[in-house]
């Protein structure tokens, strides 16, 4: 049963029942990108009660979208096929939200998983095509990730590894994705910091993830 009923017999009314609560979307954000233990997914939502997490996720395991399994002698958090479906949902409506982001507030964070799912957004897999693969190692706030473009096909992983350019940045980042701040300018102005390989790939990270704010 959906915590909240709108008594209306139409399907968006019902996506809404079953997801519309207050961070239930953020949960299969990042689920999408890998199952969870339950303190990861806390980790994730710093701001999120515990009690409130509780009742999302059993609320969202009730309706189907996500299920509990033994993982490695761990019990984690996946999404069901089912769950799976709100990938190009959630997709769309970051694409969305983008463009009325602005500026990052003082106290606002960038998680691995949220930074792994706007990278996902803004990938431009037609024009990656047309370029060399490259891998870049992502530093944003405290989200390290690896981040690997070969063709059309798009990898993001936490951690560190090989890279071909790596670089540190803040929330501002966002400015070079929307093209509001050419890469150039962005590391000129500090937004970027060029910490191993050539800077000129900034502009290919530039061209393969956009998004007009």
């Amino acid at each position: 049963m959906a915590a909240r009923d709108y008594g209306q017999y139409c399907a968006i009314t019902r996506a809404l029942e079953l997801v519309g609560e207050r961070w239930s979307l953020l949960i299969v954000r990042d689920l999408l990108v890998g199952p969870r233990r339950y303190g990861e997914l806390a980790a994730g939502l710093p701001r999120i009660p515990s009690n409130i997490l509780a009742a999302r996720l059993k609320e969202l395991q009730a309706a189907g979208v996500i299920r509990r399994v033994p993982h490695s002698r761990v019990i984690v958090y996946e999404l069901t096929p089912y769950g799976r479906e709100l990938e190009p949902v959630v997709l769309s409506l970051g694409a969305w939200g983008f463009k009325a982001l602005g500026d990052p507030r003082e106290e606002q964070v960038i998680t691995p998983d949220s930074m792994t799912m706007a990278l996902r957004t803004a990938f431009r897999p037609q024009v990656a095509a047309t370029l060399p693969a490259t891998a870049y190692a992502a530093r944003v706030g405290s989200a390290g990730l690896l981040v690997r473009v070969d063709g059309p096909a798009l990898e993001v992983t936490r951690g560190d590894g090989p890279a071909d350019l790596a670089f540190a940045a803040g929330p501002a980042i966002h400015r070079v994705i929307s093209g509001d701040l050419t890469p150039d300018r962005a590391i000129a102005t500090g937004v970027v910091e060029v910490l191993h390989g050539p800077g000129d790939l900034l502009g290919r990270f530039a061209t393969t993830f956009h998004l007009a704010a």
